[in-house]
């Protein structure tokens, strides 16, 4: 088999690497980046049994633009991402993406779902399936817990989001555990900065 893997985290697309050679002796991996035009040319020379892919590449590109680039050449796509917003999976399914693991599954559930996305089939990890349940972009955010997390997820720390909202910093930190929070009561973990990004960044909140 010959698989494309795109992540545009070393360690994580390290790890796909080597649980894929584990669960799938004897397969190449013909591309192993974080470019998705040079993991689609490598695509269209080589062909691929299926595309591993992140979906927050940190270009900018849509979740239809990554994912459609290897359906388009029909080619499966098994998404393996930390993103797992309501939206953003209904967004890859549309695109034709046939596999989506969470990046906290088990290992095991990366087989199953390329296996079943080269039967032309669709797998999603259980976790996965409940945001799909629970629609966890409709959480609300009330109109400062929403500036907060936009200028927090945008980089500033706790201190420079409270001179911009002109109150006091343990404001801001209440504010931001709310969004925690209520993400969390939807099944969405965002306890980090960089995943509140993330989260962030598939609502349309930050670009």
């Amino acid at each position: 088999m010959k698989f494309i893997v795109l992540d545009d985290h070393e360690l994580v697309r390290n790890g796909l690497q080597q649980q894929l050679i584990a669960d799938f002796p004897g397969c190449t991996i013909l591309f192993l980046g974080d470019d998705v035009r040079e993991a689609v040319q490598v695509a269209r020379t080589w062909g691929s049994d299926c595309a591993i892919v992140d979906l927050d590449l940190g270009d900018g590109r849509s979740v239809t633009d990554v994912v459609g680039a290897f359906t388009k050449l029909d080619i499966p796509v098994v998404v393996v991402s930390a993103l797992a917003a309501a939206g953003v999976l209904e967004s890859a399914m549309a695109a034709g993406a046939r596999g989506f693991v969470s990046k906290r599954s088990a290992v095991n559930q990366l087989a199953i779902a390329v296996k079943h996305a080269i039967d032309g089939e669709t797998f999603i990890t259980p976790d996965l399936g409940q945001a799909l349940v629970n629609g966890v972009m409709d959480v609300e955010l009330s109109k400062q817990e929403k500036r907060a997390l936009i200028l927090y997820a945008s980089g500033l720390t706790l201190e420079m989001v409270a001179r911009r909202m002109a109150i006091a910093p343990t404001t801001v930190k209440h504010y931001i555990d709310r969004v925690r929070e209520k993400y969390a009561a939807s099944g969405l973990n965002a306890r980090t900065k960089i995943e509140l990004a993330t989260v962030a960044r598939s609502q349309g909140l930050i670009p």
